[in-house]
């Protein structure tokens, strides 16, 4: 086991769950298992360590804070206070609107429904006389929640780095190289699924690449394409 601290700037993969203290519901997790017994498993999501870079605010300030005390392999429980989770609430941000403002939209809006607005996030509360109040607050502003965390590993080669940080973003490289004279990321896709959604992907990782690598200065994004075999052709 690892003794050695984290620190700003590390690429760590971590296990989670997270509850909400008021009622002890689960509210998120990595562990498939729990997320089956606890009632929230998602057919569609990937239950399994994921990654974090200390600083970027990719977690909570509370988790993120946690992390920096912690080492590869180490478990922790801790309770994260608004503050350093979601905010507290800002009644403010509880607002009435019209009706009409959402047919104009062509929306028909419903207690629980999640709208955008402006740009904003919200949640409709209620709907009656022709108003509706909707809330731009985070749905978990004013919760403490507490966080199981574990630390399953740390990357510390850049190839690994950008393949886990493409992951991430829900795309897999067939071939990563560092021309470390350059500060050259070459990263190479083979895959014959050239959807509208893979190619946002695509074109999103050197931003994120640059965001959280300061080892590198250019990204060179290559794709292949293989010819698909035919039927019954092994």
């Amino acid at each position: 086991m690892s003794y050695l601290a984290l620190s700003d700037g590390d690429f760590v993969k971590i296990d989670y769950s997270v509850w909400r203290v008021a009622d002890n519901q689960l509210l998120e997790t990595t562990n498939e298992q729990l997320a089956k017994e606890n009632g929230i498993y998602s057919e569609g999501s990937k239950y399994a360590p994921v990654l974090v870079v200390i600083g970027k605010r990719d977690v909570v300030k509370g988790v993120d804070e946690a992390l920096k005390k912690m080492s590869v392999n180490e478990e922790k429980e801790i309770v994260v206070e608004p503050k350093d989770a979601f905010g507290e609430r800002d009644p403010s941000l509880v607002k009435v609107i019209a009706l009409s403002e959402f047919r104009k939209r062509d929306i028909d809006p419903y207690p629980g429904m999640v709208i955008s607005l402006d740009g904003v996030e919200a949640v409709v509360k209620s709907v009656n006389s022709g108003r509706v109040t909707v809330d731009e607050n985070n749905p978990l502003a004013g919760e403490s929640l507490k966080y199981k965390i574990k630390v399953t590993e740390k990357l510390d080669k850049d190839e690994d780095k950008i393949k886990a940080i493409a992951e991430k973003l829900g795309i897999t490289p067939s071939s990563i190289s560092i021309d470390p004279a350059t500060k050259t990321a070459k990263i190479e896709f083979n895959t014959q699924e050239k959807t509208a959604e893979y190619e946002a992907k695509k074109s999103s990782l050197p931003t994120y690449v640059f965001t959280y690598m300061d080892s590198i200065e250019k990204v060179e994004i290559k794709d292949t394409y293989t010819r698909p075999k035919k039927e019954g052709q092994k």
